[in-house]
């Protein structure tokens, strides 16, 4: 199930740098790279097209912080409500302490 989701959200990612490359700039963008808007326009038409990218654009966005969420929450070691410590808290415990220095009573050591 996690490579599953995994794979899935690799896909999203590809498609949402595709779909954000062909949406058009100042300087046309990679559209124009395609034979331009007005071939690329001609099947959705020159509006519908900006407006059916930047709506896919919100929904690949979307579905992949769902994605990347779902897999975080429930398939990653350590986290969600499985009860384990953070990373500042377990480092906090593995610290080695300094070693413990008698007290200075004005005793000195016998030499042997």
């Amino acid at each position: 199930m996690f490579t599953l989701l995994v794979t899935i959200s690799v896909i999203i990612a590809v498609l949402l740098i595709v779909v954000v490359l062909l949406q058009a700039s100042k300087g046309g963008g990679l559209a124009g790279s395609f034979g331009g808007v007005g071939q690329f326009g001609a099947v959705f038409g020159t509006r519908r097209t900006a407006d059916f990218l930047s709506k896919l654009t919100w929904w690949l966005a979307g579905s992949l912080m769902v994605l990347a969420i779902i897999i975080n929450l429930f398939f990653l070691p350590g986290t969600g409500s499985k009860g384990k410590e953070s990373v500042i808290q377990s480092s906090k415990q593995s610290v080695p302490t300094a070693p413990v220095v008698p007290s200075q009573t004005g005793q000195k050591p016998a030499n042997k």
